[in-house]
């Protein structure tokens, strides 16, 4: 293979670092987008385009026929899938080979015992590796997973054998969670890998994540490239990651290498792969595997900065058929940290919008899907960019991650940066005392209040907006004597809406200019303003709003617990819970609406009757009512298409 065309059968960062190397190589690329994406990065950055169909991933990204479809059509003579979506379809693999076109990554026949994670644990336990107590459950009844399930005992881990990412993974710690439990995890594996096969295992109270990058070529050679301490997690996806690990006792790393390579081995392995396995945070010395991802890995970047490789450009390479080289010798240590779109004040509930401005952190790698004027949509994964610092150990490393994080400035959507510099300077994390249940030790995050810098910020774009909406006319400037234009802030980030700033204070905050901090105004008029990585949403207050909160503050009323139960984030309702008019008792699950490949459940706020406002399948807004439970058999007269405060 000379130098192909390759096509990208991905979208965000992951194309762009893709199409990025292919770039460098002089490879023509050619990129694949839904009509959600027509606008961004990575289609900008290709050298060619196709449309594959709509915005949902399983009309266009999963869409194997169209993707070969597009490689006839531009004649590329290779696809390199990425991770996620079709990166591990043994379809997609079979497709290629039917069209003469090269499939960037590994054997049919790997993808199909690696990719499925109970075949898998069968295969690599039959050659010695050890695997967590547990089970295969396809093709039991419930009757019969719940009695296998007492026999390994709890607390269980069910999972989709299909599929990775912690996506559909449910944590059980007592039988009568088992079914639910089983309906959900089989509800997300479905509509995220279109299997529902579950496996279920004896759950590790202090596990850790730590993976080993192998990488095979065509001429039967199996390398490690080291391993990856993947530990930090929230809801099973991965948050920080660092090479090498934080610390391993004697000769671990040499069997966690070997058992990693024969892994691979025993499916003749070619290209990237990560081989993954559990460790007891109390019992060191020991490790399980998990299971092996047949493709790149996010986390990637970590270990291409310890051992100075393109793994990208390897993967190329090696699909061509050449030589893995020879293990290189590790240089210092990285950690990356993942940006998502989401709000860790609200149960980290992902976020969307229009990036009204992006500005990345300078001296560092940053792997981003967005750019200024980017749309986030709840469509796809809500990762929308990556922060990886390297250093000579790993004190400097985490230290240079946090100073990045710092500087970097997303407006128009909520984001997790600030939770991600806490956890960079948590005493544990720079310690190295680590297991997957640490963030959970840090729940729930309070938002902090709003900076005297992030005020002068709003001041400042407050003003600006002021002149350019007054362009032409005498230039109406915020003052004591502008209450008519504004007279406070409230930031609509913190739960309930309640932290209120007044003009005056602005006014009077400290002359300093607004440095560090940034701001940007959004379709509704409000302010986005950030510092030190972290961002707040504000909107401004007429005179008499705020003396209207002013008095309820001073004359607080008790109130009953609000009838309507509403949409947490925008997504689609995937499961109703109860029939109209059932009575339910307050926490009881509702519907559940899925976004960003994550399902959540909407609970009843109290004791009554529930009369549902929405149907399987409807598309949410953030904040609309799903329901309303009342004590009483009346309609309600809540309009469902009121959608929530801005």
């Amino acid at each position: 293979m000379n130098k192909p065309s390759v096509l990208v059968a991905n979208r965000g960062e992951i194309a762009r670092r893709i199409i990025r190397t292919l770039r460098e190589r002089g490879q023509r690329s050619i990129a694949v987008y839904s009509e959600a994406d027509a606008a961004s990065a990575h289609v900008r950055e290709a050298d060619e385009l196709v449309l594959i169909g709509p915005a949902p991933a399983a009309e266009s990204y999963l869409n194997v026929d169209a993707v070969i479809r597009a490689a006839k059509e531009t004649g590329a003579q290779a696809i390199h899938p990425g991770y996620g979506f079709l990166s591990e379809s043994v379809a997609l693999a079979a497709a290629c080979a039917d069209a003469g076109i090269v499939f960037i990554g590994p054997s049919i026949e790997a993808l199909k015992i690696m990719g499925d994670k109970a075949t898998a644990r069968d295969h690599v336990e039959a050659r010695g590796v050890p695997v967590v107590p547990g089970f295969n459950a396809a093709g039991l009844s419930d009757g019969e997973i719940a009695t296998r399930a007492s026999e390994v005992g709890y607390p269980l881990l069910v999972k989709p054998s299909a599929g990775g990412g912690g996506k559909g993974m449910e944590v059980v710690t007592e039988a009568s969670a088992l079914g639910a439990a089983l309906a959900s995890a089989r509800r997300v594996a479905a509509s995220a890998f279109g299997d529902d096969s579950l496996i279920l295992e004896r759950l590790i109270r202090r596990p850790r994540h730590i993976e080993v990058q192998v990488f095979g070529d065509q001429h039967g050679t199996v390398i490690a490239l080291g391993e990856r301490e993947c530990t930090l997690q929230r809801r099973h996806q991965k948050v920080i990651e660092e090479a090498p690990s934080a610390g391993l006792p004697d000769g671990m790393r040499e069997r966690l290498f070997d058992a990693a390579v024969r892994a691979a081995e025993s499916v003749s392995y070619v290209g990237a792969g990560t081989v993954e396995f559990l460790v007891d945070a109390d019992a060191p010395e020991d490790f399980f595997f998990i299971e092996m991802n047949t493709r790149l890995q996010v986390e990637h970047p970590v270990t291409e900065a310890v051992t100075g490789l393109d793994l990208v450009a390897l993967q190329l390479d090696v699909a061509a058929g050449g030589a893995v080289p020879a293990v290189p010798t590790l240089s210092g240590h990285a950690v990356e940290a993942r940006i998502y779109a989401e709000s860790p004040e609200r149960g980290f509930l992902p976020s969307t919008g229009h990036i009204l401005l992006f500005t990345p952190p300078r001296g560092v790698r940053v792997d981003a899907a967005i750019e200024s004027g980017s749309v986030v949509t709840g469509f796809y994964d809500p990762m929308i960019a990556k922060v990886i610092a390297h250093g000579p150990d790993r004190e400097t490393a985490l230290a240079r991650l946090d100073e990045a994080l710092a500087q970097t400035v997303v407006l128009g959507v909520e984001t997790n940066i600030a939770f991600l510099r806490a956890l960079c300077t948590n005493e544990r994390v720079v310690s190295g005392d680590l297991d997957t249940g640490l963030i959970e030790t840090l729940l729930p995050v309070v938002a902090a209040p709003v900076s005297a810098r992030m005020l002068v910020a709003a001041k400042h774009q407050l003003q600006h907006e002021t002149h350019r909406q007054n362009m032409g006319l005498m230039q109406q400037t915020v003052s004591r004597r502008a209450g008519q234009v504004w007279d406070g802030l409230v930031d609509t980030n913190v739960g309930g809406r309640t932290f209120l700033t007044d003009a005056d204070e602005v006014l009077e905050a400290p002359d300093a200019s607004a440095g560090s901090a940034s701001a940007a105004t959004d379709a509704d008029g409000a302010i986005w303003v950030s510092e030190g990585g972290r961002s707040a949403r504000l909107r401004t207050l007429t005179r008499r709003q705020r003396m209207q909160r002013r008095l309820a503050a001073q004359h607080p009323v008790a109130k009953e617990t609000s009838p309507e139960a509403r949409a947490p984030m925008p997504g689609t309702v995937v499961a109703v819970h109860v029939e109209d008019g059932a009575t339910v008792t307050a926490g009881q699950a509702l519907v559940s609406i899925e976004a960003m490949k994550m399902e959540h459940p909407v609970l009843a706020p109290h004791d009554g009757t529930v009369h549902l406002l929405v149907a399987l399948g409807d598309q949410m807004r953030r904040d609309q009512p799903v329901a309303s439970v009342s004590a009483h058999t009346s309609i309600p007269t809540t309009n469902s298409n009121d959608g929530g405060t801005p």
